[in-house]
Order: C-alpha cells, then structure tokens, then sequence
C-alpha cells in the first residue's frame, strides 16, 4: 500500500465510527443530522451511503463524490459542519472542506453549501455539482494543474555554465487516452523499471488532455527497442526536449540530476517529489536542490468536457527556481582535469585562490561522480606534511631554517626507528632544516619530535586548518592529527607517515596559507558557505617569520631539491613532493604528492599507484602539467631578484606586468609554460581581476 492510499485509509477511518453510530441511510427528521450524516459518509469514502442523504439518483450521485475524489487524487479530506439556516421546508446548510491533495502537495481548504428539503418524513440534499464546490458547474470536473519551473543553473566564478545541456526524452501520457482502468501506466512503469505510484498518483489528478511527463531519460541512453514499444502503449507519448543535466565540469562536485529511469529516483531518493521532476541526486545539485528546482505553481481547476479550463479554483504559488554561483574556475578547472589524464591509476587535484581559500579547481580521475576524493579523501600526507611539521619547529624556536640539523639514516624516537622518504644519500652531508626538508629527509623532521611535543604540533596543525572545524556545503575532510602524544606518535606525524590523514584541498589550503601567510577557510557556494567556518573565525594568521621561513624551504625544494621539475615559469613555483605507503581499500599503495603554490594559486595532486609499477614522480607530472596548462596572466605573483629575460623584462615593465599586468599592457607572461590553452577569449581576465 502506498503512502497516499494509507494516508486516505486513516483519513476515512475517522468518521466511519460517527457515521455507524447515526446509522444514516434513511432521510432524516432534523436538516443538521441529514448535512452531517453525509459529510460523514463522503469523508469515509462511503459514496453510495451519502448519496441516499440527497434527492439525486444514488448511482449519480456516488459517481460523482467518487470522481471528486479521483481527479484530485485525493489523500483524504475532511469535514466540519457550519451554520444550518431552515426556510419553510428548506434549509441551506455551510460546511469547512479540508481536501488533502497528497504527499508534497497542499491542502485545500474551501467553504461548500448546500440546499436541503424536506419531504417524504425527512430531509434530503437536494443534489447538484456545486455540493462538491460552490464553482463547479453542470458537466465540469475537477482537475490539479502544475506548472514546473525550469531547472536553475550552476556557474562558475565567471558566470560560465558548469552544466550544459542535454537532449532530453520525455516519456508520459495523454490522461484522456488511456484505457479506463488506466493500465497504461504500470505498462510504461514496468518498461522503463520505475515505480508506478508517483506516475499514477501525477496522472490522476491532472488535466486529461494534457500531455505529462513522467520519465525523463538522456536521449543517447534511449533504447530504440524501448522507445517503440512506449510508444506502442495507449496513451503513451514520447516528446524530446532540452535540459540542463549534464556537467561540463567537476562532476562529483556539481553533482548528478536525475528525474530518469536510469537512476530510479523512487529508490534513491527519500523526499517527496512529483514524477517527471528533476531531482539532485549529488553534490550541489542535492545539496541545492530546492534553490535550483524551485516548486511547481498548484492550481485546482475546472475544466470542460473538452478538457479546456474553465475556471481557477485555487492556486499556491510555487517557488521560482535560481542560479547557483560557485567558486570554480572553468579555465582551472580543466586544465586539472586535463592534468590527471596521464595517471596510472585513482588521483585528485585541488586548487585554491592563496588570497581567500576560494576553490578554483576539483579534479579527479575516475572522473565519475561518485569520486569526490579531491575534497573529502583521507590520505597519509607523508614528507609534504613537513610543512606543518616545519611550522611548528620554527614557531617553537626547536629549530631554525639555516641551523645545523642531523640527517641520518634513520632516526631513534621513543623506541621506534624512523628512515627517510628520500633515498638520495643526502644523510652524508652537513644538513640544515632547509637543506634536509628540500631533499626529503623525513628522519630530521622525526628527531626534532620530543622538542617540539604533541601539543604544539596539534596547535601548528589547527592553525594550517588541518582537523580544524570548517565546513563547505558538499562533504570535505579537514584532517585529523591522532596518536596518544607520546614521542614516537609525535614523530610518526611529523614525518606524515603515521598518525595524521589529510585530504587534498586541506594541503592546498595549508599551502596557500604559506603563500598569504594567512589561512583562508575554504569557500565553494558563493553566498552559502560564509557561514560554515567553525567559531574562531574564517581566518587565521601564521607567524610571519614563520610563514617566510617555508616559502624559502619550499623555493629551494623546487630550486635545488626533490621538486627541481617544477622550476618553470616566471613567477617562482614552491612546493614539496612527498611518497607515502598507505593501505586503501585492502590494498598496499604508494601515494604520491606535489603540494605547493605558483603565484595566488595553491594546489595539492595526490597520486595512487601501485608498489610495483612507480616508475615516475606522477603527482608532480600532474602538479607541473597543471601549472603549465594555466593561461598567460592567470597566475599574479610579485616577487623579487628575477633572474630570467622574461622576469627582467617584467621588472622594466613594473611590478604588475608578472600576474595579471599592469593597466594598459599587453602580452604579460604567466606561468611562462605552454602559454596556456589555444584560443583563449579576448579579454578573459584572471581570477579576482
């Protein structure tokens, strides 16, 4: 039984012990027992029973209360008596009418009359349609209307639609051509693999000669065998249409729509919604669902025996539906995309504005929409965490950026021995916290554990937003540092091999917080994630002398360490790569990181790969590629000492020409790589330009 029809069987079960009790089927000897005897009746569904309390032919007459109930396809109504006023041997009496027209739908409440007489040793309702409704007419019926607003759109930082459109099949029916017992539907339900309830409960109350939309499946997904037998079924239509369902970018980001039997919404989805509506399944467009569907404006109408509207009975105005305005970057947003193309196996890459966390690129391969991984991937960071673990080093004085540091082999801390990420035999060497951070020696960082203790690592890790308590509209990971804060948990953490799990928008965000020397609370729905951070604030401000330290070790790492590939360009990239082993889904991986920042644009590529085929840097392959597929001036960027013809050039030209140039140039250089992709518009202008 489906949840309307229970909802009814309640509904009626109400009055059934009232009407019992009068025992209603002979006229009766008072005007206010006859009214309120068939409001009982007609209110438990009890049609021939209430149709002997008029003066109408019984057979008529419960056709009639019956198809009321029908074509408004009714949950259930309710009655409550009004005023009785006698006349002679008439009488009018007023009733309050409260007719449920279903889950998701309202409730229509009216005020009916009707006429009595009295005759024959008691009172009779004298039959006519306006009983049912003061407006309804000799030979109309009652119909509900929907008037479904189109989908709203998502767009970029731009205004750049992130969903594009798609060629639509509608697969529906033409109420008044259906076979009687309106078999048609379970018909095309059965076909198409959907539940019949919302298509029978949509049909039954709609207008008859009204084409309704029922299914909706992507045109390329339409079986040719499947659409000739629809259209085989009486009654049913098929009509082609275009909507906007399909993205153009981010897809688990932007999320899934559906309203198809592809996806049998009915099993999927737990709100109410009317057959034919297209429904977020994902990502934002779940998420935003209301925002981007709107509501259908409801009307009970009447209409004629054409099928042609004669009369608005009610209408509850809907919702218009709206745009959604994202942080993303198409011109981003592909080129990370395009970047992960080459990986041997699952990777991500996030990238955000250094300046305001905004996210300006979600990527990842599969890129399919349930691989959200990008935002919400829980990862070991390995060596590329010695951003934190050198944060907190130098805040707490333990160590600085040019002093003396060991690099051995392996490193001893509280009973457990700690190797190196790197292999390179950098431990022969005399060794500062620079020099062993830019060359991967990961024991270093384990043996400055003791002196810098759990806490202040916990406290360095908050203040890059790592296990911090922000949130965006979509599910994120904000990491989490762990271990009962003993020496050797502290070491495992610092290293990044043990105890501390990150996503890779976590790692763009602690790197853009390098950049700014501020970190930003990441943002992705403009106008909706404002309120999201947790309540010390969107921001929080790194120790400048701090925050200048790692930009020098991350320079060097790519200058003269383990990320020297990513040395491109006019504007100084920064960064740490790192190799982690973590066991995802059972399986033994090696994941691979390149985390830095080129400018305002910070970023973190992750790779997985398996043990016996790392055969190359794969994540700084992705991190390089994504950096060089950035269009000229995309990247802003002032810096110091430039030491290339380009940057030169750049510093005749003054100190805005290296980013977004200065007002009234032209030709500024980006990321000084390819140059960005071909046939970029005219006057496209770089992210908060």
């Amino acid at each position: 039984m489906s949840p309307r029809h229970f909802r009814r069987y309640l509904s009626a079960g109400t009055g059934l012990a009232a009407a019992a009790a009068l025992a209603a089927c002979a006229p009766q000897p008072y005007p206010d027992v006859a009214v309120r005897t068939f409001l009982l009746d007609w209110q438990a569904g009890e049609y021939e029973a209430a149709a002997r309390q008029t003066d109408g032919d019984p057979e008529e007459v419960a056709a009639a209360l019956e198809s009321a109930h029908d074509q408004l396809d009714l949950a259930g109504v309710r009655f409550g008596l009004g005023p009785v006023e006698l006349e002679g041997d008439g009488a009018t009496a007023a009733f309050e009418a409260q007719a449920d027209l279903g889950i998701g739908d309202p409730v229509w409440k009216y005020t009916g009359r009707m006429e009595l007489v009295r005759g024959g040793g008691g009172w009779r309702i004298v039959w006519d349609p306006s009983v049912i409704h003061p407006d309804l007419g000799s030979g109309e019926r009652l119909a509900v209307s929907y008037d479904v607003p189109d989908r709203g759109r998502v767009f970029d930082r731009a205004g750049e639609p992130l969903v594009g459109e798609a060629a639509v099949t509608a697969f529906g029916v033409v109420p008044a051509e259906l076979e009687e017992d309106g078999s048609g539907i379970g018909e095309l339900a059965e076909l198409l693999d959907e539940d019949p309830g919302p298509m029978v409960d949509r049909v039954r109350s709609a207008p008859p000669e009204e084409f309704q939309p029922l299914v909706l499946m992507r045109t390329k997904d339409v079986d040719k065998g499947v659409l000739s037998k629809a259209r085989g079924i009486a009654g049913v239509q098929t009509r082609d249409q275009r909507m906007p369902l399909s993205p153009r970018a981010a897809r688990p980001v932007v999320g899934e729509v559906a309203g198809t039997a592809e996806h049998n919404i009915s099993s999927r989805v737990a709100s109410t919604y009317q057959a034919g509506d297209t429904i977020g399944l994902s990502g934002l467009q779940n998420v935003f669902q209301h925002t981007l569907a709107g509501t259908a404006t409801t009307q009970v109408v009447t209409l004629d025996t054409e099928g042609q509207e004669t009369g608005v009975l009610k209408e509850w105005p809907g919702a218009a539906s709206g745009a959604l305005t994202t942080t993303l970057d198409l011109t981003a947003q592909q080129a990370a995309q395009d970047a992960l193309d080459a990986m041997p196996g699952r990777a991500h890459l996030a990238a955000v504005d250094t300046r305001t966390g905004e996210v300006l690129a979600a990527a990842g391969t599969p890129n399919s929409f349930d691989n959200d991984g990008a935002l919400s991937a829980e990862y070991r960071p390995g060596g590329a965490f010695g951003i934190v673990s050198a944060a907190a080093a130098l805040r707490s004085g333990t160590a600085t950026v040019d002093g003396g540091l060991a690099c051995e082999q392996t490193a001893d801390v509280g009973g457990e021995t700690f190797g190196n990420e790197s292999e390179n035999g950098v431990w022969a060497q005399p060794q500062t916290l620079e020099s062993a951070f830019a060359n991967g020696c990961t024991s270093a960082l384990a043996s400055l554990a003791e002196d810098v203790g759990d806490e202040e690592l916990r406290r360095t890790a908050a203040d890059f937003g790592i296990g911090a308590d922000w949130q965006l509209s979509v599910p994120a990971y904000t990491g989490q540092v762990s271990g009962d804060g003993g020496a050797a948990a502290t070491a495992g953490a610092m290293t990044g091999a043990q105890n501390v799990t990150v996503s890779p928008l976590g790692m763009a965000l602690a790197a853009g917080a390098v950049a700014d020397g501020t970190w930003h609370a990441p943002r992705l729905a403009v106008g909706a994630d404002d309120d999201l951070a947790d309540g010390s604030g969107t921001e929080r401000e790194l120790d400048g002398a701090t925050a200048e330290g790692l930009r020098q070790m991350m320079r060097t790492t790519v200058e003269q360490g383990q990320a020297a590939p990513a040395n491109l360009g006019t504007v100084p990239v920064h960064g740490q790569v790192s190799q982690v082993e973590q066991s995802i889904g059972g399986d033994a991986t090696v994941v691979q990181w390149f985390v830095g920042y080129q400018g305002n644009v910070a970023f973190a590529a992750v790779a997985e790969v398996d043990p016996q085929q790392v055969w190359d840097q794969y994540a700084l392959v992705a991190g390089n590629t994504f950096l060089q597929a950035l269009p000229q001036g995309y990247v802003e960027a002032e810096y110091e000492e430039p030491d290339t013809e380009a940057a030169a050039a750049t510093e005749e030209k003054g100190p805005g020409a290296a980013g977004e140039g200065a007002e009234g140039t032209e030709g500024a250089e980006g990321t000084g790589g390819a140059g960005g992709p071909a046939g970029q518009a005219e006057g496209e202008q770089p992210i908060g330009g």
